[in-house]
């Protein structure tokens, strides 16, 4: 069994940064991707940002470009998103994926089924 552990969510000022982890474990876990969506009170799940291990392509929302920024280590199965100036309506649980295949495709795609999901972890940002 694969699981996905995120951690670094809490309680920020509008204008302050937070740095989101996510660690791979389990059973063999092998993926093509890991990124991160995230999910606002009455709204549905969006993407937020990937990485294709291969090539280290990595792919953003419009509305968090210039704003963060992820990286990650394939050997680690380990995936971060850096978050800096961060706005009120990033106010959301972060949830981590991993796919086999992709997050978001070269046309503009989201995968929106990936293979695993992390449990989530909450970022609230204050006006």
């Amino acid at each position: 069994q694969v699981q996905l552990v995120e951690s670094g969510g809490g309680l920020v000022q509008a204008g302050g940064s937070l740095r989101l982890s996510c660690a791979a474990s389990g059973r063999t876990f092998s993926s093509a991707a890991m990124g991160w969506f995230r999910q606002a009170p009455g709204k549905e799940r969006e993407f937020v940002s990937s990485l294709n291990w291969s090539g280290g392509k990595t792919y953003y929302a419009d509305s968090v470009k210039g704003r963060f920024t992820i990286s990650g280590d394939n050997a680690k199965n380990t995936v971060y998103l850096q978050m800096n100036s961060l706005k009120p309506d990033d106010t959301a649980v972060y949830y981590c994926a991993a796919d086999s295949l992709f997050l978001r495709g070269l046309n503009g795609v989201i995968n929106v089924g990936p293979d695993y999901w992390g449990q989530g972890t909450q970022v609230t940002v204050s006006s």
